[in-house]
Protein backbone atom coordinates (compact mmCIF):
# COMPACT_ATOMS: atom_id res chain seq x y z
CA UNK A 1 0.00 0.00 0.00
CA UNK A 2 1.28 3.48 -0.78
CA UNK A 3 2.12 5.84 2.07
CA UNK A 4 -0.39 8.52 1.14
CA UNK A 5 -3.94 9.41 2.20
CA UNK A 6 -6.02 12.54 1.81
CA UNK A 7 -8.54 14.30 4.03
CA UNK A 8 -9.01 17.96 3.12
CA UNK A 9 -12.65 18.37 4.12
CA UNK A 10 -13.36 21.30 6.48
CA UNK A 11 -13.92 20.17 10.06
CA UNK A 12 -17.66 20.84 10.12
CA UNK A 13 -18.14 19.05 6.79
CA UNK A 14 -16.14 16.06 8.02
CA UNK A 15 -18.25 15.97 11.19
CA UNK A 16 -21.47 15.74 9.18
CA UNK A 17 -19.90 13.09 6.97
CA UNK A 18 -19.33 10.95 10.07
CA UNK A 19 -22.96 11.08 11.23
CA UNK A 20 -24.18 7.79 12.69
CA UNK A 21 -26.99 6.14 14.63
CA UNK A 22 -26.38 5.25 18.26
CA UNK A 23 -27.67 2.13 19.97
CA UNK A 24 -31.07 3.73 20.45
CA UNK A 25 -31.34 4.49 16.73
CA UNK A 26 -30.92 8.24 17.16
CA UNK A 27 -28.96 10.24 14.57
CA UNK A 28 -25.79 11.59 16.15
CA UNK A 29 -22.73 13.60 15.22
CA UNK A 30 -19.36 12.53 16.67
CA UNK A 31 -17.59 14.86 19.05
CA UNK A 32 -14.02 16.02 18.53
CA UNK A 33 -11.01 15.57 20.76
CA UNK A 34 -8.36 18.25 20.25
CA UNK A 35 -10.02 19.67 17.10
CA UNK A 36 -7.21 22.24 16.81
CA UNK A 37 -4.85 19.41 15.80
CA UNK A 38 -6.84 18.63 12.67
CA UNK A 39 -5.25 20.10 9.55
CA UNK A 40 -7.07 19.41 6.26
CA UNK A 41 -4.60 18.06 3.72
CA UNK A 42 -4.55 16.82 0.12
CA UNK A 43 -1.39 14.83 0.78
CA UNK A 44 -1.04 13.07 4.12
CA UNK A 45 2.12 11.07 4.66
CA UNK A 46 3.35 8.97 7.61
CA UNK A 47 4.04 10.98 10.78
CA UNK A 48 1.37 13.52 9.85
CA UNK A 49 -1.97 13.81 11.68
CA UNK A 50 -5.20 12.34 10.32
CA UNK A 51 -8.71 12.12 11.79
CA UNK A 52 -9.51 8.74 13.36
CA UNK A 53 -13.02 7.65 14.31
CA UNK A 54 -13.11 5.69 17.59
CA UNK A 55 -15.53 4.63 20.30
CA UNK A 56 -16.09 7.08 23.15
CA UNK A 57 -15.45 4.23 25.59
CA UNK A 58 -11.71 4.49 24.82
CA UNK A 59 -11.62 7.90 26.50
CA UNK A 60 -14.46 7.82 29.04
CA UNK A 61 -15.07 4.92 31.37
CA UNK A 62 -18.69 3.83 31.47
CA UNK A 63 -19.54 5.55 28.18
CA UNK A 64 -21.74 3.88 25.59
CA UNK A 65 -19.38 2.05 23.26
CA UNK A 66 -21.64 2.82 20.28
CA UNK A 67 -21.00 6.56 20.64
CA UNK A 68 -18.20 7.91 18.47
CA UNK A 69 -15.40 10.43 18.77
CA UNK A 70 -13.08 11.92 16.14
CA UNK A 71 -9.50 12.26 17.33
CA UNK A 72 -6.57 13.51 15.23
CA UNK A 73 -3.72 10.99 15.55
CA UNK A 74 -0.20 10.53 14.24
CA UNK A 75 0.09 8.13 11.31
CA UNK A 76 2.59 5.46 12.31
CA UNK A 77 1.83 3.62 15.51
CA UNK A 78 4.06 4.18 18.54
CA UNK A 79 3.42 1.27 20.93
CA UNK A 80 2.66 2.13 24.55
CA UNK A 81 5.58 -0.06 25.66
CA UNK A 82 8.16 1.94 23.65
CA UNK A 83 10.72 3.22 26.19
CA UNK A 84 12.72 5.75 24.17
CA UNK A 85 12.07 9.44 24.75
CA UNK A 86 11.92 10.23 21.00
CA UNK A 87 9.22 8.47 18.89
CA UNK A 88 11.33 8.92 15.75
CA UNK A 89 13.83 6.40 17.16
CA UNK A 90 11.42 3.53 16.60
CA UNK A 91 13.42 1.22 14.35
CA UNK A 92 10.60 -0.30 12.27
CA UNK A 93 7.82 0.98 10.03
CA UNK A 94 4.38 0.95 11.66
CA UNK A 95 2.37 3.00 9.16
CA UNK A 96 0.71 -0.25 7.99
CA UNK A 97 0.14 -3.66 9.55
CA UNK A 98 -0.75 -6.92 7.86
CA UNK A 99 -4.10 -8.47 8.73
CA UNK A 100 -2.61 -11.96 8.91
CA UNK A 101 -0.07 -11.03 11.61
CA UNK A 102 -1.98 -8.36 13.51
CA UNK A 103 -2.60 -10.66 16.48
CA UNK A 104 0.95 -12.03 16.54
CA UNK A 105 3.28 -9.05 16.46
CA UNK A 106 3.71 -7.31 19.82
CA UNK A 107 3.76 -3.92 18.08
CA UNK A 108 0.10 -4.21 17.12
CA UNK A 109 -1.47 -6.76 19.49
CA UNK A 110 -2.30 -4.35 22.35
CA UNK A 111 -3.66 -1.68 20.02
CA UNK A 112 -7.21 -0.34 20.14
CA UNK A 113 -9.58 -0.39 17.18
CA UNK A 114 -10.33 2.70 15.12
CA UNK A 115 -11.24 3.80 11.61
CA UNK A 116 -9.19 6.35 9.68
CA UNK A 117 -10.97 8.53 7.16
CA UNK A 118 -10.10 9.74 3.66
CA UNK A 119 -12.54 11.44 1.23
CA UNK A 120 -13.49 10.06 -2.18
CA UNK A 121 -14.39 13.44 -3.70
CA UNK A 122 -12.31 16.64 -3.74
CA UNK A 123 -14.53 19.17 -5.53
CA UNK A 124 -17.86 19.11 -3.65
CA UNK A 125 -18.62 19.57 0.02
CA UNK A 126 -20.18 16.57 1.72
CA UNK A 127 -23.37 15.65 -0.17
CA UNK A 128 -24.32 12.00 0.24
CA UNK A 129 -20.82 10.82 -0.61
CA UNK A 130 -19.27 8.10 1.51
CA UNK A 131 -15.95 8.47 3.21
CA UNK A 132 -13.31 5.87 2.51
CA UNK A 133 -13.25 4.15 5.91
CA UNK A 134 -10.08 2.15 6.46
CA UNK A 135 -9.77 -0.21 9.41
CA UNK A 136 -6.91 0.45 11.77
CA UNK A 137 -5.68 0.19 15.34
CA UNK A 138 -4.28 2.89 17.60
CA UNK A 139 -2.37 3.20 20.83
CA UNK A 140 -1.45 5.84 23.39
CA UNK A 141 2.23 6.41 24.14
CA UNK A 142 3.39 8.30 27.22
CA UNK A 143 6.89 9.84 27.14
CA UNK A 144 9.11 8.20 29.81
CA UNK A 145 10.11 11.60 31.18
CA UNK A 146 6.57 12.91 31.27
CA UNK A 147 4.64 15.16 28.93
CA UNK A 148 1.62 14.98 26.65
CA UNK A 149 0.41 11.57 25.54
CA UNK A 150 0.81 10.74 21.86
CA UNK A 151 -2.04 8.99 20.10
CA UNK A 152 -0.95 7.19 16.95
CA UNK A 153 -2.46 4.69 14.54
CA UNK A 154 -1.66 2.20 11.83
CA UNK A 155 -3.75 1.09 8.85
CA UNK A 156 -4.51 -2.61 8.43
CA UNK A 157 -3.72 -4.03 4.98
CA UNK A 158 -4.98 -7.13 3.18
CA UNK A 159 -4.27 -8.83 -0.14
CA UNK A 160 -5.31 -6.62 -3.04
CA UNK A 161 -8.57 -7.15 -4.85
CA UNK A 162 -8.50 -8.16 -8.52
CA UNK A 163 -8.91 -4.58 -9.71
CA UNK A 164 -5.86 -3.35 -7.77
CA UNK A 165 -3.64 -6.39 -8.07
CA UNK A 166 -1.76 -4.98 -11.08
CA UNK A 167 -0.95 -1.83 -9.12
CA UNK A 168 0.08 -3.30 -5.76
CA UNK A 169 -0.20 -6.63 -3.98
CA UNK A 170 -1.59 -5.01 -0.80
CA UNK A 171 -4.52 -2.65 -0.16
CA UNK A 172 -6.07 -1.07 2.95
CA UNK A 173 -8.74 -3.05 4.76
CA UNK A 174 -11.84 -1.03 3.85
CA UNK A 175 -14.89 -1.18 6.11
CA UNK A 176 -17.58 -1.34 3.44
CA UNK A 177 -20.75 0.21 4.84
CA UNK A 178 -22.13 1.63 8.07
CA UNK A 179 -22.81 -1.79 9.57
CA UNK A 180 -19.18 -2.83 9.16
CA UNK A 181 -17.98 0.46 10.68
CA UNK A 182 -20.34 0.05 13.68
CA UNK A 183 -19.18 -3.50 14.36
CA UNK A 184 -15.53 -2.55 14.05
CA UNK A 185 -15.81 0.38 16.50
CA UNK A 186 -18.19 -1.08 19.08
CA UNK A 187 -15.65 -3.15 20.97
CA UNK A 188 -17.87 -3.10 24.04
CA UNK A 189 -20.36 -5.40 22.31
CA UNK A 190 -18.36 -6.99 19.45
CA UNK A 191 -15.49 -9.37 20.23
CA UNK A 192 -12.10 -8.95 18.59
CA UNK A 193 -12.41 -12.25 16.73
CA UNK A 194 -15.77 -11.21 15.30
CA UNK A 195 -14.44 -7.80 14.31
CA UNK A 196 -11.51 -9.37 12.48
CA UNK A 197 -13.96 -11.19 10.22
CA UNK A 198 -14.71 -7.79 8.66
CA UNK A 199 -11.14 -7.57 7.37
CA UNK A 200 -11.00 -8.72 3.75
CA UNK A 201 -10.41 -7.27 0.24
CA UNK A 202 -13.29 -5.39 -1.39
CA UNK A 203 -14.00 -4.56 -5.02
CA UNK A 204 -16.42 -1.77 -4.09
CA UNK A 205 -13.97 1.05 -4.77
CA UNK A 206 -13.19 3.55 -7.53
CA UNK A 207 -9.62 4.61 -8.27
CA UNK A 208 -7.66 6.66 -10.81
CA UNK A 209 -4.03 7.63 -11.48
CA UNK A 210 -2.76 10.94 -10.14
CA UNK A 211 0.19 13.22 -10.80
CA UNK A 212 3.72 12.56 -9.54
CA UNK A 213 3.46 15.73 -7.42
CA UNK A 214 1.95 13.53 -4.70
CA UNK A 215 5.35 11.87 -4.23
CA UNK A 216 6.59 14.95 -2.39
CA UNK A 217 4.75 15.28 0.92
CA UNK A 218 5.39 19.04 0.91
CA UNK A 219 3.03 19.42 -2.04
CA UNK A 220 -0.38 20.07 -0.55
CA UNK A 221 -2.58 21.17 -3.46
CA UNK A 222 -5.65 19.76 -5.27
CA UNK A 223 -3.30 18.65 -8.05
CA UNK A 224 -2.37 15.70 -5.81
CA UNK A 225 -5.85 14.23 -6.36
CA UNK A 226 -6.85 15.31 -9.87
CA UNK A 227 -7.00 12.36 -12.31
CA UNK A 228 -4.32 12.23 -15.02
CA UNK A 229 -4.29 10.42 -18.36
CA UNK A 230 -1.42 7.96 -18.49
CA UNK A 231 -1.66 7.74 -22.29
CA UNK A 232 -0.88 11.43 -22.81
CA UNK A 233 2.85 12.01 -22.95
CA UNK A 234 3.91 15.18 -21.22
CA UNK A 235 5.77 17.53 -23.57
CA UNK A 236 9.23 18.19 -22.23
CA UNK A 237 10.29 21.80 -21.92
CA UNK A 238 13.94 22.43 -22.68
CA UNK A 239 15.94 24.48 -20.24
CA UNK A 240 17.79 27.67 -21.26
CA UNK A 241 21.07 25.83 -21.69
CA UNK A 242 19.37 23.08 -23.71
CA UNK A 243 17.74 25.62 -25.99
CA UNK A 244 21.11 27.31 -26.68
CA UNK A 245 22.64 23.94 -27.51
CA UNK A 246 19.80 23.15 -29.91
CA UNK A 247 20.25 26.53 -31.63
CA UNK A 248 23.98 25.97 -31.98
CA UNK A 249 23.41 22.56 -33.52
CA UNK A 250 20.85 24.00 -35.93
CA UNK A 251 23.23 26.64 -37.38
CA UNK A 252 25.02 25.83 -40.66
CA UNK A 253 28.77 25.53 -40.23
CA UNK A 254 31.29 25.37 -43.16
CA UNK A 255 31.85 21.81 -44.23
CA UNK A 256 35.25 20.41 -43.45
CA UNK A 257 36.82 17.54 -45.23
CA UNK A 258 36.74 14.46 -43.10
CA UNK A 259 40.07 12.58 -43.30
CA UNK A 260 38.20 9.31 -42.82
CA UNK A 261 36.08 10.12 -45.85
CA UNK A 262 39.22 10.73 -47.99
CA UNK A 263 40.68 7.43 -46.95
CA UNK A 264 37.45 5.71 -47.78
CA UNK A 265 37.40 7.28 -51.28
CA UNK A 266 40.87 6.04 -52.01
CA UNK A 267 40.06 2.62 -50.74
CA UNK A 268 37.24 2.41 -53.29
CA UNK A 269 39.92 1.52 -55.91
CA UNK A 270 39.87 -2.23 -56.62
CA UNK A 271 42.52 -4.09 -54.66
CA UNK A 272 44.05 -5.62 -57.77
CA UNK A 273 45.10 -2.19 -59.17
CA UNK A 274 47.65 -1.62 -56.44
CA UNK A 275 49.51 -4.75 -57.57
CA UNK A 276 50.25 -3.33 -61.03
CA UNK A 277 50.37 0.46 -60.73
CA UNK A 278 53.48 2.27 -59.68
CA UNK A 279 53.30 5.45 -57.69
CA UNK A 280 53.62 8.50 -59.87
CA UNK A 281 55.73 11.46 -58.77
CA UNK A 282 52.98 13.74 -60.10
CA UNK A 283 49.76 14.39 -58.31
CA UNK A 284 46.92 12.37 -59.70
CA UNK A 285 43.24 12.82 -59.72
CA UNK A 286 41.18 10.79 -57.29
CA UNK A 287 39.12 7.97 -58.59
CA UNK A 288 39.64 4.59 -60.21
CA UNK A 289 39.08 5.99 -63.75
CA UNK A 290 42.24 8.18 -63.62
CA UNK A 291 44.31 5.31 -62.23
CA UNK A 292 43.13 2.97 -64.96
CA UNK A 293 44.03 5.57 -67.60
CA UNK A 294 47.58 5.85 -66.23
CA UNK A 295 47.99 2.09 -66.20
CA UNK A 296 46.91 1.73 -69.86
CA UNK A 297 49.24 4.56 -70.93
CA UNK A 298 52.20 3.02 -69.15
CA UNK A 299 51.53 -0.40 -70.73
CA UNK A 300 51.53 1.15 -74.20
CA UNK A 301 54.91 2.89 -73.73
CA UNK A 302 56.64 -0.25 -72.51
CA UNK A 303 57.40 -2.93 -75.13
CA UNK A 304 57.43 -6.64 -74.36
CA UNK A 305 60.74 -8.03 -73.21
CA UNK A 306 60.96 -10.39 -76.24
CA UNK A 307 60.97 -7.54 -78.77
CA UNK A 308 63.69 -5.47 -77.10
CA UNK A 309 67.20 -5.60 -78.77
CA UNK A 310 69.82 -7.39 -76.72
CA UNK A 311 73.03 -5.48 -75.99
CA UNK A 312 75.03 -8.65 -75.61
Amino acid sequence: MCGRTSCHLPRDVLTRACAYQDRQGQQRLPEWRHPDKYCPSYNNSPQSNSPVLVSRLHFEKGADSSERVIAPMRWGLIPSWFKEGDPSKLQFNTSNCRSDTIMEKPSFKPGSIGAAHSPEDWEKVWDNWRLLTMAGIFDCWEPPEGGDCLYSYTIITVDSCKGLNDIHHRMPAILDGEEAVSKWLDFGKISTQEALKLIHPTENIIFHPVSHVVNNSRNNTPECLIPVDLLVKKELKASCSSQKMLQWLATKAPKKENPKTSQKAESDVPQWSSQFLQKSPFPTKRGSARLLEQWLKKEKEEEPMAKRPHNQ
